[in-house]
């Protein structure tokens, strides 16, 4: 099935879509209905400032399917940027059917390529284990950390 999934760089024209699986994801993830004009401009934002991430598209036959957002991190440590995912949808028809995976490939191809990029990291909820067992079949590993947040 992967085949048929192209993956590429999403723009301004899809960020209806990108809003609606946003809206989606915390749903179904957190039970957490968002406001849909915040996450509206949450997204436009994005696409106003590069620098705030960049949005890839999943397609299948010319439907999009899937979406994600990356973040770029500094790294001391490394002396490069760490690319976070984010907010990582796919149509629920379309799971377990490669689209998460084409869309890692391409972002582990770009790290390969880059001069200034050291890997990807991304978090996922401890009761999410489907996603547990997706990242880990790609070569990810759980790692020491564990995280934190304040939000008012």
């Amino acid at each position: 099935m992967s085949e048929s999934i192209q993956v590429r760089l999403a723009t301004i024209d899809d960020s209806q879509t990108i809003v609606d699986y946003q809206l989606a994801m915390a749903m179904e993830t957190e039970s957490l209905e968002l406001h849909r004009p915040t996450v509206a401009l949450g997204v436009a934002a994005v696409f106003d400032d590069f620098n705030k991430g960049t949005y890839m598209i999943a397609q299948c036959d010319d439907r999009i399917v899937g979406s994600l957002l990356t973040i770029p991190e500094w790294s001391d440590w490394r002396n490069g940027t760490v690319l976070w995912i984010h907010s990582v949808y796919i149509e629920p028809e379309m799971r377990r059917r490669g689209v998460f995976c084409k869309m890692y490939g391409h972002l582990k191809q770009q790290v390969e390529r880059s001069d200034d990029l050291r890997g990807l990291r991304l978090y996922v909820d401890r009761k999410n284990h489907p996603a547990q067992s997706a990242y880990q079949s790609l070569g990810m590993t759980k790692e020491h950390y564990e995280m934190y947040e304040w939000m008012p």
